[in-house]
């Protein structure tokens, strides 16, 4: 099985990339940004929750994130594997992703790590937000507060990848298809 974190600060690309990498390697894809999205427009009280945290620029808890994503994992469990778009976001939640996969002989196969300034970041959360009408992409502040929690809370999570040998940087500024076609170069060295 096949099991891709893809990784990196809000307007990395991640989005872009992880539908071309899912067609390609007939992944499920697991976006907690589309989960919660999909959350808040059924009006969930975990919906609504999530959205007064993220309208603001805070992370919504990991026992929330990890309890969907397993979930979601259970739901698809005949998978030819899982792209994991934004997930983890904390140490604790990437130690619960490996105790769930590892505990179904599936383990993560690596961290594709997408590098983007923090200036290239919000000028991208700035244009996707006109297109898109997501408030959190429009407001300079909210992106700049989602630029530093993603520094101070979520970049360390590459170290525990690393750790493992599992971390690949990718740039992330570029063509998209240079930037996929490294992203595949780096799951099919490692598959």
């Amino acid at each position: 099985m096949l099991n891709i974190v893809l990784f990196g600060p809000p307007g990395a690309g991640k989005g872009t990339q992880s539908e071309k990498l899912i067609q390609k390697f007939s992944l499920v894809h697991l976006s907690t940004g589309d989960i919660l999205r999909g959350e808040i427009a059924q009006g969930t009280p975990l919906g609504l929750e999530a959205k007064k945290l993220m309208d603001q620029g805070i992370l919504v808890p990991d026992e929330v994130v990890i309890g969907m994503i397993k979930n979601r994992i259970e739901a698809n469990a005949a998978a030819a594997g899982f792209i994991f778009d934004g997930f983890p976001r904390t140490i604790a939640q990437a130690e619960a992703l490996d105790t769930l996969l590892n505990g179904r002989n599936t383990p993560i196969t690596c961290m594709l790590s997408l590098k983007v300034d923090d200036e290239e970041l919000s000028r991208r959360l700035l244009e996707r937000g006109k297109a898109s009408g997501r408030p959190d992409d429009q407001d300079e502040s909210i992106i700049r507060r989602r630029i530093q929690e993603y520094n101070n809370k979520t970049a360390p999570v590459a170290g525990f990848y690393h750790n493992q040998g599992k971390l690949v940087d990718i740039e992330g500024v570029g063509a998209i298809e240079a930037i996929f076609e490294a992203l595949c170069d780096a799951i099919e060295a490692r598959a």
